[in-house]
């Protein structure tokens, strides 16, 4: 940066520039999304939201089911049956890795190319659709959100 001269005392200073609050990105938020719930889809066998609500298809699942499905109300003891009613006959640990040997794939490419594939994507449809649609966001008073 080039520096100036300051008028009061005749010293040369550095300017300082001024940052601006960040923006929320919601395409880092489905990013970070999608690779939890690739994560949790292949660790313990449940969506993300079926993992956080202990739900199985809009239903409550108290536990107990001698699956190795988990979920965290059942991790947590909430519900009938007992602490992580999947695992009773075993521990947590050689469920998790049963359920990690089966879906390491899986996980591996949710982690990896979810990423990639949203890098790629985004400069691809920058120009026509990501700069119209943060001018529209900007335009309508969400001036800390972006796409």
């Amino acid at each position: 940066m080039a520096q100036r001269k300051n008028r009061k005392s005749g010293k040369f200073t550095k300017s300082t520039r001024r940052r601006s609050k960040p923006k929320t990105n919601l395409t880092n938020i489905a990013v970070s999304a999608l690779v939890a719930n690739s994560i949790t889809t292949g660790m313990f066998n449940s969506n993300l939201y079926d993992f956080a609500t202990g739900q199985r298809d809009g239903k409550w699942v108290a536990g107990a089911d001698g699956s190795s499905r988990l979920t965290l109300p059942e991790l947590l003891g909430v519900g009938k049956g007992p602490i992580g009613g999947n695992f009773y006959q075993t521990s947590l640990s050689e469920v998790l890795m049963k359920n990690f040997k089966a879906n390491w794939t899986q996980i591996a490419m949710g982690v990896i190319f979810i990423p990639v594939a949203a890098n790629v994507i985004t400069k691809v449809i920058r120009k026509p659709v990501i700069l119209p649609a943060n001018r529209m966001l900007k335009s309508i008073g969400l001036k800390d959100v972006k796409v």
